[in-house]
C-alpha cells in the first residue's frame, strides 16, 4: 500500500491470512502513570488526516493546506522497516508545515512479529522483543527530537497484520510493545499503536493485561466510513478523550490544487507532535 510498506494487494493478502491536554484519560489506564512526571499539555487534533509514504514538497503542503480538505499529516519519522525514503523530511520542513497550519502525525515502523508472513529487515522474537522495544523507542524519540517534534508528542508504533491467535507470536509483540510504551514515556513522550482491527489493533484493544500498552490507537478499518466512533469496534469506554484515529480509505489518488498525491484517508481524534 502506497502509504505504509505494502502494495494494496499485498495488505490485503496479509490481512487475511492473518485472521482474517495532559493523558488522553480514557484509553489505557497504565497510560496515566504518566502523571508522574510534569508533562506538557496534550496537543489534540480533530478532523480529517492523510498519510503517504513519502512526505510531500513543502509546495505540495502549502497547495494541500490551502486547499483546507485535510488539517493533519502522518510521516513516517523512521524505523529499520520503513519502506519509502524521506528527501523531505527535515526539521526544516516540520518547521515549514507546521507554521502553515498542518498537524503532523509522526509514524514509527518498528520491529515485526516473529510469525508475520512478509519479509522485513527488522523481526522480533520472544527472546529479544524487549530489549528490540526499548532500543526502538530510544531510537524513536531520537529521530522525533532531531525533526523538532517535542518532547509530550506523541508516537504511533506501526505494526502490521499477524496471526494473532499464536499465542507464542502474540505474547511477543505484546512484550515489544509494552517495553516501547515504556521507552517512550521514560522520555516524556506519548505512546500510539497503529494496526489493523482484524489483527495488530485487536491484539492491543482485547489484551486482558492492559499494564503499559499504548493510550493512543490508530485503527486500520477500510470501510470508507469518515468516524472514530460509528464503526468503532470494541468497547465504548475504550480509548476516549480523545485518542482514536481511524485509517478508513486507502490508494487514494488525489489532485488538490494542481499536486496529486496517492494518500490514505483518516478520521483523527488524537494526539499529534509538538512542534514550534
Amino acid at each position: 500500500m502506497s502509504s505504509h510498506r505494502q502494495s494494496k494487494k499485498r495488505r490485503y493478502v496479509t490481512w487475511a491470512v492473518a485472521g482474517a491536554a495532559v493523558v488522553a484519560g480514557g484509553g489505557i489506564a497504565a497510560q496515566q502513570s504518566m502523571a508522574a512526571t510534569a508533562w506538557p499539555a496534550q496537543k489534540t487534533y480533530t478532523g480529517r488526516a492523510f498519510d503517504t509514504c513519502t512526505a510531500p514538497s513543502l509546495s505540495a503542503m502549502k497547495a494541500w493546506r490551502a486547499d483546507g480538505y485535510y488539517g493533519g499529516a502522518a510521516v513516517y519519522i523512521g524505523g529499520k522497516n520503513r519502506g519509502c525514503n524521506q528527501p523531505n523530511l527535515t526539521a526544516s520542513w516540520v518547521k515549514s508545515v507546521n507554521s502553515q497550519g498542518w498537524k503532523l502525525i509522526p509514524l514509527y515502523v518498528g520491529a515485526q512479529p516473529p510469525c508475520q508472513t512478509s519479509r522485513n529487515p527488522e523481526k522480533l522474537t520472544a527472546a529479544t522483543a524487549a530489549s528490540l522495544g526499548a532500543a526502538d523507542a530510544k531510537d524513536a524519540v531520537a529521530k522525533a527530537a532531531a525533526l523538532g517534534m517535542k518532547a509530550g508528542s506523541a508516537i504511533y508504533l506501526d505494526m502490521e497484520p499477524y496471526d494473532i491467535t499464536n499465542k507464542s507470536c502474540n505474547d511477543a509483540v505484546l512484550t515489544y510493545v509494552r517495553a516501547f510504551t515504556k521507552g517512550l514515556r521514560a522520555k516524556t513522550y506519548r505512546a500510539g499503536f497503529y494496526g489493523f482491527t482484524s489483527s495488530s489493533a485487536k491484539a492491543i484493544a482485547t489484551a486482558a493485561n492492559k499494564t503499559d500498552l499504548p493510550g493512543n490507537l490508530w485503527y486500520a478499518l477500510w470501510d470508507k466510513k469518515e468516524t472514530t466512533t460509528a464503526d468503532w469496534p470494541w468497547g465504548a469506554s475504550q480509548y476516549t478523550d480523545h485518542s482514536r484515529g481511524h485509517q478508513y480509505l486507502v490508494n487514494s489518488k488525489e489532485t488538490r490544487r494542481g499536486y496529486t498525491i496517492t494518500v490514505d484517508r483518516d478520521a483523527w481524534d488524537a494526539p499529534v507532535a509538538i512542534v514550534g
